[in-house]
């Protein structure tokens, strides 16, 4: 994804490269701050929606590869996925049986590589892209498998917006938009800049929106897409709305990836957010702070601390009566 590309220069971001080096989250988009209190965005287009947005309106994409079935998705089925089974769709790039038993058709075996190249990437989002459409639901919000989603705060968050309107909500891991060469024909490129919401943090799109993407997204086209600017899923899907379509990404805090410094959200928001992450392997400890039954040890990605304060009556939860 292009928050895991090397951002330093233009070129690192157009290389071929398999997205590994990493750079860092610099409090990221426009220069304004907001508080992290829930539902604050910027540039908010609509008005509350007549009808209640209800659960069973979202399309929650959680994309996935076969060796963190075990190790990331069981956590994931264990708390949030638990309380929005029926709207989680996993989308990996192997058969496994086990997973298959427990989400039945809200597996998706991609077929694609298993590599985590630009390619890829995109396979995989050019079929959750079709899946989604194809589903008729009001809401696309894509995830990855190492984010917690907050359902109630992804659900107040999309009830202020109306589901036809064009609406591209997310948070972007740079603080500048980004620079691409759009290869035009035979007479060389044309430089773009748009700013894109980073899949780590997750984002979510209009039904809307979706469809006026179609010509560059559906069918296989986001896959050529990228390929004309060389760049990662999230990155195009940028591309696609605000240097095709010129809708705005409205910069919303309340997404969270891997690449922020997480310790620094104030507790007392944590349980506001939509989405929240953990550190990986090289950076264990970058996770939100939050006290609860589980030590560190026990609960190393907070997840669990989260879910039981939210849904304490869980039958894995330590009991009320330790409160």
């Amino acid at each position: 994804m292009c928050q895991e590309e090397n951002f330093q220069t233009l070129q690192a971001c157009l290389s071929d490269t398999q997205g590994d080096g990493k750079h860092t989250d610099s409090q990221t988009g426009p220069k304004e701050d907001f508080p992290h209190r829930a539902g604050v965005v910027v540039g908010a287009g609509g008005s509350r929606s007549r009808t209640p947005l209800e659960l069973k309106d979202i399309f929650i994409a959680v994309k996935t590869t076969r060796k963190y079935h075990k190790s990331r998705l069981d956590l994931l089925f264990q708390t949030w996925v638990s309380k929005a089974k029926e709207q989680t769709f996993i989308f990996t790039d192997g058969e496994d049986q086990e997973l298959r038993r427990r989400a039945g058709a809200n597996v998706v075996n991609t077929n694609c590589s298993a590599a985590h190249t630009r390619q890829a990437l995109c396979c995989k989002m050019s079929v959750e892209y079709d899946k989604f459409i194809e589903s008729q639901r009001k809401w696309f919000c894509h995830m990855d498998d190492d984010n917690y989603v907050i359902v109630p705060s992804l659900l107040k968050l999309l009830s202020s917006f109306q589901h036809t309107q064009d609406v591209y909500l997310g948070r972007p891991s740079l603080d500048h938009p980004i620079e691409a060469a759009e290869r035009v024909k035979s007479d060389g490129s044309v430089s773009v800049k748009f700013w894109f919401a980073t899949g780590g943090a997750g984002f979510c799109i209009s039904r809307g929106l979706a469809l006026k993407m179609s010509p560059w997204a559906s069918l296989g086209n986001f896959i050529s897409t990228a390929e004309k600017i060389r760049l990662p899923d999230d990155c195009t899907i940028g591309y696609i709305i605000e240097a095709l379509l010129e809708v705005t990404l409205t910069h919303t805090h309340l997404f969270h990836s891997h690449l922020e410094n997480l310790q620094r959200l104030p507790t007392d928001t944590v349980l506001e957010q939509v989405t929240l992450s953990y550190g990986g392997f090289e950076n264990r400890r970058n996770v939100v702070s939050i006290g609860g039954a589980f030590s560190l040890v026990e609960d190393p990605s907070r997840f669990k601390t989260v879910h039981c304060l939210l849904y304490p009556e869980t039958d894995w939860c330590p009991s009320k009566a330790h409160h």
